[in-house]
């Protein structure tokens, strides 16, 4: 039973870095504002947990300008991709084994 567990991903644990990856392992990226909205999440918060992604390297994070507005885009890495797979099959083979 302990070896599921360890591939449960302590970076995922929470409701909204679980939902950043779960837009970005289906969009090629999203930007903050996208993220935001999805996942109703403020500002500050939103930013916390895209830094603890990105310190992670599970996201890459492009700034750039439209216009004069800066604008911030997310995308999950390739490790990022691999280590979210991990995650969900992990909570897959523990929910399996419950039921």
């Amino acid at each position: 039973m302990g070896s599921i567990i360890n591939n449960i991903n302590k970076a995922f644990d929470h409701r909204i870095r679980l939902g950043i990856m779960s837009i970005l392992m289906v969009n090629e990226y999203a930007d903050f504002k996208t993220l935001k909205e999805l996942l109703g999440a403020t500002d500050g918060n939103l930013a916390s947990h895209t830094k603890a992604l990105e310190k992670e390297e599970y996201i890459r994070v492009e700034k750039s300008f439209i216009g004069r507005k800066p604008n911030t885009k997310y995308s999950a890495t390739k490790n990022g991709r691999e280590a979210f797979k991990k995650h969900v099959e992990a909570i897959e083979k523990l929910l399996k084994q419950q039921g």
